[in-house]
C-alpha cells in the first residue's frame, strides 16, 4: 500500500498549493489531484451542498486506490467537520486543524486572525479548532472572497489588489493580531501582499504548508511512507475544462501541468 498515491481534492485549483507543499516535502510520493472546477467556487455555497460534493469526490478518489485523502479545501473541510466525517478505509486529513495548532503554539499576544471564504468563516471551524488547542486566544475572523478570484487571475501584486487587501485586513490590523491564518488554499499566492499590509511583526500561517507537515506525520504513523526509489507519478483530474485547468494550474503548482483528465461527477 505504501506505493499507492495520495489523493488530494479542492473545489478548484487552490488546493494545488497543498499538492505543491506535499510534493516538495515528500518527493517520493505520487498524488492524484481532483479539482471540482465545474462547480467552483464552494465558498458562497451552503454547507450541505459542499458536503455532498465532497463525499462524491472522496468516493472517486477511493476508486483510484489512494492510501490517504487530503481535503485541500477549507470550505470542504468546514463542511465535513460540521456535518460529519465519513468512515473511510484510509486516513483523511483536512486543512483546518494543522494551521490552528501552529497558530495557537506560536502566537505571542494571544490574538489570532483568520481569513477565508464565506463558508469557512461562517462555519466557525477555525475558532473551534483553536479552542481544542486549550490555549486562551482571542480570535478575529474576516471573509475575503475576492482573494480567490485575484489568485486565479494571477493578479496578486497589482496596486488594485493591494487596495482590496487593505480594505479586507483593516479590522484585523486594528485588532492587533500577531498571527494570521491564511484559511484558504488560494491565499498563499497573495502572501506577499497580505504580509505587506499586515506588517513584518505578524506571522502568516499557511494552511497548505501546515497540512503537508501533517501528511508526513500521518504517513509515518500508519506505516504508509513510500521508501522505494521508483519515480513518482502525479495525476490531475478536473470536473471542468482540462485546458483551462492546465492554463491556470502552474500559478499554484509551479511546474507546467500536462495530461489533465476530465471527469465530471
Amino acid at each position: 500500500m505504501t506505493s499507492q498515491p495520495i489523493g488530494i481534492f479542492d473545489s478548484g485549483i487552490g488546493g494545488l498549493t497543498v499538492a505543491r507543499a506535499v510534493i516538495e516535502s515528500l518527493p517520493n510520493e505520487s498524488i492524484v489531484y481532483y479539482g471540482d472546477t465545474a462547480r467552483t467556487p464552494y465558498g458562497p455555497k451552503p454547507l450541505d451542498e459542499i458536503y455532498r460534493y465532497s463525499l462524491e469526490i472522496i468516493d472517486f478518489l477511493l476508486e483510484q486506490d489512494v492510501k490517504m485523502i487530503v481535503v485541500g479545501c477549507n470550505s470542504a473541510s468546514s463542511a465535513l467537520n460540521t456535518l460529519g466525517r465519513p468512515k473511510l478505509p484510509v486516513p483523511m486529513i483536512a486543512v483546518i486543524e494543522p494551521p490552528a495548532q501552529t497558530a495557537a503554539r506560536l502566537t505571542r499576544n494571544k490574538r489570532v486572525g483568520i481569513i477565508g471564504t464565506e463558508a469557512t468563516i461562517s462555519s466557525r471551524q477555525y475558532e473551534e479548532a483553536l479552542l481544542r488547542q486549550r490555549v486562551p486566544v482571542e480570535v478575529f475572523a474576516k471573509a475575503c472572497p475576492e482573494f480567490v478570484t485575484l489568485a486565479e487571475r494571477g493578479e496578486t501584486t497589482l496596486r488594485s489588489t493591494l487596495e482590496i487587501a487593505e480594505g479586507y485586513l483593516a479590522d484585523l490590523k486594528d485588532a492587533d493580531v500577531d498571527t494570521l491564518i491564511l484559511g484558504c488554499t488560494h491565499y498563499p499566492l497573495l502572501q506577499g501582499t497580505i504580509g505587506y499590509v499586515m506588517g513584518p511583526d505578524v506571522l502568516l500561517v499557511s494552511s497548505a504548508e501546515e497540512t503537508a507537515k501533517d501528511v508526513y506525520t500521518v504517513l509515518v504513523a500508519n506505516g504508509l511512507l513510500r521508501e522505494d526509489d521508483a519515480v513518482p507519478t502525479h495525476e490531475f483530474v478536473a470536473s471542468g475544462s482540462e485546458d483551462e485547468f492546465a492554463r491556470v494550474a502552474p500559478r499554484f503548482l509551479g511546474p507546467v501541468v500536462s495530461g489533465v483528465k476530465r471527469h465530471p461527477l
